[in-house]
């Protein structure tokens, strides 16, 4: 069974192998071939841990998924979300986003995030998790300029990505 909650500052140095191992999943999609697939910095998690920006989910007391949360503009911005692959399909993703969506509506902050279109535990899965596919006039510059660096920096355009938010319902 595992457990939600803020990371420690522990926690922080395991949270790149999360990363990394569920990354490897992209190399099973055609359509990513080439993509590059690096993995959140360290400095980057510490600095989401110490603003309490940064969940984890544990089992055992290990680090299996986290999900870590930017301000982006006037909003919140959902930069990672990761599960080890063998705790996938448990219910341990839609737990670490049940925290960060109720984080946000807590702030009243809109949610945000980008994500791979078709990648069924990308927008589909958020998708599910109520969180909609904004069209190209609904991006504040912020996100429109988060999704320009992603796309300069190869992740791909709107062929590959999309920009959503959550609006509100229960995931």
């Amino acid at each position: 069974m595992y457990e939600v909650g803020l990371a420690s500052k522990h926690d922080v140095p395991l949270l790149q192998d999360v990363e990394r191992r569920a990354c490897a999943l992209f190399v099973t999609i055609p359509a990513l071939d080439g993509i590059p697939l690096d993995v959140t910095e360290l400095e980057e998690l510490a600095v989401g841990q110490q603003a309490g920006l940064l969940w984890v989910a544990r089992d055992g007391g290990r680090p299996i998924g986290f999900a870590l949360v930017e301000p982006l503009g006037d909003g919140l911005h959902l930069e990672e979300l990761d599960v080890l692959p063998e705790h996938g399909g448990k219910g341990v993703g839609r737990a670490l986003l049940r925290k960060v969506c109720r984080y946000a509506a807590a702030r009243r902050q809109a949610l945000t995030l980008t994500t791979f279109r078709d990648v069924p535990w990308n927008a589909p899965f958020y998708s599910r998790a109520g969180f909609r596919i904004l069209e190209a006039g609904e991006l504040s510059p912020a996100l429109a300029e988060r999704m320009a660096d992603e796309a300069a920096r190869g992740l791909g355009g709107t062929e590959l990505r999309v920009a959503m938010r959550f609006d509100e319902s229960e995931p």
